[in-house]
């Protein structure tokens, strides 16, 4: 209803008995979500779960009591936008790649932002197909803002503007259907992915398949851009080398570090001047990864960012990209030598980190992460609520009960 969205009613993370407008709260929450670059990532590249699940949980509180969707429906309504956004960039060879022109969550996470709440709201057909054409026009930001402090708000307006879109819709306002068809000489969702060619999809009623269930997402172990989790494994595996080759570390047997990396560069930066850019950096968390054995919260606050031996170390790398090492999350990798002062050569590799869809996070190690992160901003008794509502979501008989919990 108007009233409802307009109204303070919707949660923010870590701010109990705070209520903002339900797209207010998925602007915020979705800003959280992306703050450190700690959220999961999709092959074709983007963060899927960040434009989506922000809004659904502010949705879910402005329905009226009576009539809000149970747990199924969200769950159902979380992989609809999840799915939306795979479909839509495998209709694209350039969205497979590490992006270079927008990125992609404020792209792709705009519509499923928008077909999420779409069907968590109950839209009609129509007017879901008006909800997604209204976001295309609110979609897209540039990647030259990667690394900024103005990254974390592609995923927060991409979250709200796709509720926005659906709110829009529910009160009949309408926008081109075809715009997600290829029409020659008027650009619709290919003003985004110049080589996007959309395909009629072969879909049944009772057999549907998620992309979910073939293609899962990588969950992070540190705050950083995902490409910098093959190149800390593979500098931490050279760490070892060099500590049993040497029996300790010192920085200064090191001649050389040579980083074989993608190409990409936003992400090829030798001296960050900020965390933001550190997250963004093979150089950085390489030569972090050898000083430390370890990457964490920590290792980008200003202190480590600013330390010597860092800079020492920084001024030591060369980075090459191998014609085989394309920028592309499912075939990428990353090796680090180490050039010792003696000529003595030392290589770590790194193909497939952990967390990487195909050696996937234990589930241990997922609630770690969650417990530590949330353990900032709730109190453990809300934490293992928390735990337990998600675990038993699909019996929940009120979706927004997850949001309260917040």
């Amino acid at each position: 209803s108007s009233s409802s969205s307009s109204s303070p009613v919707s949660s923010v993370y870590g701010r109990q008995g705070l209520k903002l407008s339900p797209p207010l709260a998925a602007f915020v929450n979705g800003v959280a979500v992306h703050s450190m670059d700690f959220d999961d990532t999709w092959h074709p590249a983007t963060h899927p779960s960040g434009a989506v699940l922000p809004a659904l949980l502010a949705a879910s509180q402005m329905v009226p009591a009576a009539s809000r969707p149970n747990g199924l429906d969200f769950l159902l309504a979380f992989n609809v936008g999840i799915e939306v956004q795979g479909r839509l960039m495998r209709f694209s060879h350039e969205a497979h790649n590490i992006p270079k022109r927008f990125h992609p969550p404020s792209v792709v996470g705009t519509m499923g932002s928008a077909a999420a709440t779409a069907k968590l709201l109950s839209l009609n057909a129509t007017q879901c197909g008006h909800a997604l054409a209204i976001a295309a026009s609110l979609a897209g930001a540039p990647m030259a803002n990667a690394a900024t402090l103005a990254k974390p708000l592609h995923i927060g307006n991409a979250t709200r503007l796709g509720l926005e879109a659906t709110l829009l819709a529910a009160r009949g306002m309408e926008a081109n259907l075809l715009i997600l068809d290829d029409i020659p000489g008027c650009a619709g969702f290919n003003a985004f992915y110049g080589d996007y060619q959309p395909r009629p999809l072969t879909l049944s009623a009772n057999s549907h398949e998620f992309l979910l269930e073939k293609q899962d997402i990588a969950f992070k172990s540190f705050p950083a851009h995902l490409g910098m989790h093959w190149v800390v494994e593979a500098a931490l595996s050279a760490r070892n080398l060099l500590i049993n080759h040497s029996g300790s570390l010192s920085p200064s047997d090191i001649h050389a570090i040579v980083l074989r990396v993608p190409g990409s560069k936003y992400i090829n930066r030798p001296f960050p001047e900020s965390e933001h850019e550190a997250r963004h950096s093979f150089q950085f968390n390489a030569c972090t990864a050898l000083l430390d054995g370890q990457l964490s919260i920590c290792s980008f606050s200003d202190d480590s960012l600013h330390r010597q031996e860092l800079t020492q170390l920084l001024s030591k790398v060369m980075v090459e990209h191998p014609k085989d090492n394309v920028a592309n999350f499912d075939k990428m990798y990353a090796e680090v030598v180490l050039i010792l002062q003696n000529g003595d050569i030392l290589t770590g590799r790194c193909d497939t980190f952990y967390g990487h869809w195909r050696r996937p996070l234990s589930r241990e190690s997922l609630l770690r992460k969650f417990q530590t992160n949330a353990s900032r901003v709730l109190p453990k008794g809300n934490i293992d609520n928390l735990v337990k509502t998600v675990d038993n979501l699909e019996t929940l008989p009120d979706s927004s009960l997850l949001a309260s919990c917040l």
